[in-house]
């Protein structure tokens, strides 16, 4: 049975916890502020920095990581003792990130899996954990990436945002170009869809949005057992809210406690504060 390393991106929101408890290695993502490029996870790269930054106007964008770093990482799993790696990743149409964990492995000392999960966010963090669960279970670091899209692919993300300012500037928008001219009227819901942001349907305020999202997070659970992971940036009132909700609502089909946390900075960088996200997976 080969030895797998499973490989992740800054972006998956992973909990500091279960990162730890699975070895899993995460590779941060660039975020440059003004002139100042730092990694992900730095204080000055920080949420609050970053919201700061934006409210300031002063320029802010995210960068993936460079091959060589990838490469790095790969070779030094290889000499820790593994056989294999599979790397899951953020969106291809969102970040570079896979493209660079692709080229890394091309000159790995070790076999390299670059999974595009054509997802973002936590969504990304539950096939992250897919992985972690079939690599336990004796897979290898193929079929491991293969568990992991499976979940990807049935995992429901839906979001709220309060401008659509911050997605428009970075690019990250996809179809949701279709809302921009009547944003101000309207507070849109959006989804991921085929590895961008697409518009899911708008809503008249904030209060319905979050309603919304609760009623949307519950049809996505159907009838299954679920985890649900709720994410948010300056918004912590409305996202405990909607855990609470949720909590009560899915009691019975919760296989562990809905997660509540902040957005990272990279991501931050593209929607802004006042996002609020909920993302549905089909317990493992």
């Amino acid at each position: 049975m080969p030895r797998v390393a499973v490989v992740t991106d800054s972006t998956a929101m992973v909990p500091d916890d279960l990162v730890a408890e699975h070895g899993i290695v995460v590779v941060p993502l660039q975020v440059i502020i003004g002139e100042e490029c730092y990694e992900e996870g730095l204080p000055e790269s920080s949420p609050a920095a970053v919201v700061a930054a934006l409210a300031d106007k002063t320029p802010v964008s995210t960068s993936r990581p460079a091959p060589e770093k990838l490469r790095e990482v790969y070779a030094r799993l290889a000499e820790q003792g593994y056989d294999e790696v599979v790397s899951v990743h953020v969106s291809g149409e969102m970040s570079g990130t896979v493209e660079s964990a692709r080229m890394a492995a091309r000159d790995a000392p070790i076999p390299v899996v670059a999974l595009d999960t054509r997802a973002v966010g936590p969504c990304v963090g539950f096939a992250v954990l897919a992985a972690v669960q079939a690599v336990a279970d004796g897979a290898s670091a193929k079929d491991a990436a293969a568990a992991a899209l499976a979940r990807s692919s049935v995992t429901r993300s839906l979001f709220y945002v309060d401008t659509l300012e911050y997605l428009r500037r970075g690019g990250r928008i996809g179809a949701a170009t279709a809302l921009l001219g009547s944003a101000l009227a309207v507070k849109p819901l959006l989804t991921i869809g085929e590895g961008r942001v697409v518009p899911h349907e708008r809503v008249r305020t904030a209060a319905r949005a979050l309603s919304r999202l609760e009623e949307l997070a519950v049809e996505a659970a159907q009838e299954r057992r679920v985890e649900v992971a709720v994410a948010h940036m300056s918004a912590l009132e409305r996202a405990q809210t909607l855990v609470d909700s949720l909590t009560e609502r899915l009691a019975e089909q919760l296989a562990a406690p809905v997660r509540c946390g902040e957005i990272g900075a990279a991501l931050t960088a593209h929607v802004g504060p006042g996002v609020l996200a909920v993302v549905v997976a089909p317990a493992l």
